[in-house]
């Protein structure tokens, strides 16, 4: 809870000093598949799902690989705590402390 935490705070500061008026949302399905936060806002869609562990499992994406079905043109991004940023398909893996620290007002979300 405190990883998800930390990031919601990132994204919450970032969506309130970036302008263009970004919403910050989570997403879920009627069979239970949920993604932890869904920015929304004029420069775009991202999902990101936060995972407290070292290493990416396939199931660990799963739900941001149903909103990418629902959501085509959104950008998926799971963060854990490995060291390495990986590409799982169409999902991005980026280690979370290196996503919070390029996270910046003003920029699109990385």
């Amino acid at each position: 809870m405190a990883l998800e935490g930390i990031v919601a705070q990132h994204l919450r500061a970032w969506c309130d000093y970036s302008r263009g008026g970004h919403r910050l949302f989570f997403w879920r399905t009627k069979a239970g598949l949920e993604v932890d936060f869904v920015v929304y806002g004029p420069s775009g869609l991202w999902a990101l799902e936060v995972k407290r562990s070292r290493d990416v499992r396939t199931k660990d994406l799963r739900a941001l690989r149903a909103f990418s079905e629902d959501y085509p043109g959104a950008k998926t991004r799971l963060l854990y705590l490995g060291d390495d940023p990986l590409q799982v398909g169409d999902v991005r893996c980026v280690p979370c402390a290196d996503y919070l620290l390029s996270v910046r007002p003003g920029e699109n979300l990385p």
